[in-house]
This record gives structure tokens, C-alpha cells and sequence, in this order.
């Protein structure tokens, strides 16, 4: 009995964290930008299906993400995970074989939908076994993206040009091999925590679900995880876009998105442990004022040596600002409640990241151009801003304990 309720590894643990976030939201959520083109083509789709794609992708992230909290709370983040990531691989094999646009938008569908049975109950049970290093390990698994995001922008150009019309295909063949070898290791090494005897059966009531949903510090975390969604969003679908219009070369932004992703692989893990000594607001609060800064300098000034130095900022504090808000919402309540109160937050990004670009791509066409859209997300940051400066003065004690 004592061997299964001594802490796994922490290394091991940490790195199956790290590749189920590369799978589910590397390659199954930010991947699909950089096959689009070849995929549209080959599958006669308009730009507008294209689009319909991702937002198919997106809503179901947002419809489920909830209900992959409470399915961890009930029968353990291991069993949720491991449903979340067979899902994700059954939708990146059937886009292998995706002839038309409605298979497309159902293997598409696949894909958000097991993501939001992953995500939040990793990053849950990263907190519940390694609570006085979570930020850490949290900053760990979010290393995963900017891992995916090298690969993807490496391997896939590559296929695409070497086998053609069935590149696209072959990459998301090649997302699926990743994605069955990293369920077999977190089969394998991923272990639930140990849970109260009183919390066995592991169904939430409502009262508890209530209790966790209208606690002000819950809410607080959330919002800010929300204007994270709103504002961050904007920056990865229009910089490019805005630097491209200053007259510099797309060549060049590639080189500067790549180097922001790479920044970000290390910068993650330092945050973390950067917030388990200093407090996870005081953490949040200083990376996002990097963020805003980075944000500011392009409006400043168009010329390159201004957008280079954005995205230096933004690969060394975004992912920041993503670990130290996620480990902030598992820090509110009681270890049994972490599965529920994460999704909650997370349910507020999804939505966020969900409204950002409609609302910045509508304030550029009525203006006509990038100004709006990046004051836009300066304002919405600094309220996340703010409400970082309410969580560093949070009290140590849980805000939604068990009850006795």
C-alpha cells in the first residue's frame, strides 16, 4: 500500500505532462495553421470552411472543458486523461484519411473535445502530488507547446514539400504515432493521488459545485485566465499579419515566431520556480507587465529592431503568465476541488480565446488597421494585470476547503 501512495517521480511525471501538452495543444489545437494551406487545397475547401475548422476545434474545447474537470474529480485525472488523449489520437487518424469537409469538421471536433480531457486534469494532478513545487511543474508542462510549436514549424514545411498534396496527410499520421506513445507512457507511469476516504466515491455535489464556482477568489483567478484568452490570442494571429504590413519580409517574422517559441521552452519552468519562492501573483503580475510592454512597442514604432525586441519579450514572460495563472487556480481549494475549480478557470480562457480574434479582427477592419486591435489588448492585459495584483494578496489558507 505504501508503494502506491509514495509520490512518483517527479521527472518522469513532469515529462508525460509535457507531451500530452505537446499532443493536445501543440499538434492538436496550434498545428493546424501551418497544415491549413496544403489541407485547404487538396480538399477544395473555401477559406471560409478553413475557418470553420478551427472554430469547430475551439467550441468543442470550450463545450467540454467543464466536464473534463468533473469526470477527473469523479473517476481520476489518470482515466480522464487517458479518454481525452485515445480521443485526440482516433481524430488525428481520422484526418489522415479525411476526404471531404463534414469528416474534417468531425475529426477536427475530436480533437477539441478530448483536449479538454487532458489538460486541465494534468495540470490538476501535477498540483495535487508536488503541491509545494507546483509552479515548477506546472511551467514544466507548459513547455509542451513551445516544444510543439518548433517541431510543427520544422517538420511539417518539410513534408509539405517533399511529399507533396499528401504531406498534410503524413503529418497528422506522424501527430498520431506521437500521440499513441505518449498514451502508452502515461499508462505506464501516470498515477492518480491518493484521495480522503470520505471523497471516495469521487461525485461532487452541488452544493460543492456551487461553492467552488461563486467563491470570489476562484472568480478572481478565472477573470484573469479570461483576459488572458481575450488578449494574448491577439498577438499570435495578428503580429505576423502587422509586421508584414510595416513593410518587413514574412521571412523575417517566421524567424522571430520561431525564436519566441523557443524562449518560451525554457522560460516556462523558470517562471514556475520562480513563483514557488516569491509568490504565484507577485510572479503573474511581472510577466504580464512584460507582456504589455511587449505589446506596446510595436505601436511605438513600426521598424524591425521594435518588433524583434517584442517578440524577445513575449518568448521569455508569455508562457509565464500562462503557468503562473494556471498554478494560481489549482491554489484556491482543497486537492479534491482542483480538477473542478481549473476547468472553471480554464472555461473562462476557452472563451476568451474564443472572442479575441472576432473582436481584434473587427476593430481592424473598422479601422483599417493594427492600432486598435493591439490598444485593445493592452487594456484588456492590464485588467489581468490588476486582478494579479489581487491574487498576490490571496492568504496562504484555501479558499473552498473539504467540509469536515
Amino acid at each position: 500500500m505504501a508503494s502506491r501512495t509514495a509520490r512518483p517521480n517527479m521527472l518522469i511525471t513532469v515529462l508525460c505532462a509535457m507531451l500530452s501538452a505537446l499532443v493536445v495543444i501543440g499538434f492538436g489545437r496550434l498545428a493546424y495553421g501551418v497544415i491549413l494551406p496544403s489541407m485547404r487545397a487538396d480538399l477544395g475547401l473555401s477559406y471560409q470552411q478553413a475557418g470553420m475548422l478551427s472554430t469547430v476545434t475551439a467550441l468543442s474545447y470550450v463545450c467540454f472543458v467543464l466536464a473534463g474537470g468533473l469526470a477527473a474529480a469523479r473517476w481520476g485525472a489518470k482515466a480522464s486523461i487517458l479518454f481525452g488523449m485515445i480521443t485526440v489520437l482516433v481524430g488525428f487518424t481520422g484526418l489522415v484519411w479525411a476526404s471531404n469537409f463534414w469528416l474534417a469538421v468531425l475529426w477536427m471536433g475530436l480533437l477539441g473535445f478530448g483536449s479538454a480531457f487532458v489538460f486541465a486534469p494534468m495540470v490538476s494532478l501535477l498540483a495535487s502530488w508536488f503541491p509545494e513545487r507546483r509552479g515548477l511543474a506546472i511551467g514544466g508542462m507548459s513547455s509542451g507547446v513551445g516544444i510543439s510549436t518548433l517541431i510543427t514549424g520544422m517538420m511539417v514545411p518539410y513534408l509539405l514539400a517533399r511529399l507533396g498534396d499528401q504531406g498534410w496527410r503524413i503529418s497528422w499520421g506522424l501527430f498520431a504515432v506521437i500521440a499513441l506513445l505518449v498514451t502508452v507512457l502515461i499508462a505506464l507511469y501516470i498515477r492518480n493521488p491518493p484521495q480522503p476516504a470520505q471523497s471516495s466515491n469521487g461525485k461532487l455535489s452541488a452544493l460543492e459545485k456551487q461553492r467552488i464556482y461563486r467563491n470570489p477568489r476562484v472568480l478572481i483567478v478565472a477573470c484573469a485566465y479570461g483576459a488572458v484568452g481575450l488578449g494574448y490570442i491577439v498577438q499570435t494571429v495578428f503580429t505576423v499579419s502587422y509586421m508584414v504590413e510595416s513593410g518587413h519580409s514574412a521571412a523575417v517574422a517566421g524567424r522571430y515566431v520561431a525564436l519566441m517559441g523557443l524562449l518560451s521552452i525554457g522560460a516556462s519552468p523558470v517562471w514556475g520556480w520562480l513563483s514557488d519562492y516569491t509568490g504565484r501573483g507577485n510572479a503573474l503580475a511581472l510577466s504580464l507587465l512584460m507582456v504589455i510592454g511587449a505589446m506596446a512597442l510595436p505601436l511605438i514604432d513600426q521598424s524591425q529592431p521594435y518588433f524583434f525586441v517584442h517578440y524577445l519579450l513575449m518568448g521569455i514572460s508569455v508562457n509565464g503568465v500562462f503557468s503562473m495563472v494556471q498554478t494560481s487556480a489549482t491554489e484556491q481549494v482543497a486537492p479534491r476541488y482542483i480538477p473542478v475549480a481549473f476547468s472553471f478557470a480554464t472555461l473562462f480562457f476557452a472563451v476568451g480565446q474564443f472572442l479575441g480574434p472576432a473582436i481584434a479582427g473587427w476593430l481592424i477592419e473598422r479601422t483599417g488597421g493594427f492600432v486598435a486591435a493591439f490598444s485593445y489588448t493592452i487594456a484588456v492585459l492590464s485588467v489581468g494585470f490588476v486582478l494579479a495584483v489581487l491574487i498576490s494578496r490571496f492568504p496562504d489558507q484555501v479558499a473552498v476547503d473539504e467540509p469536515a
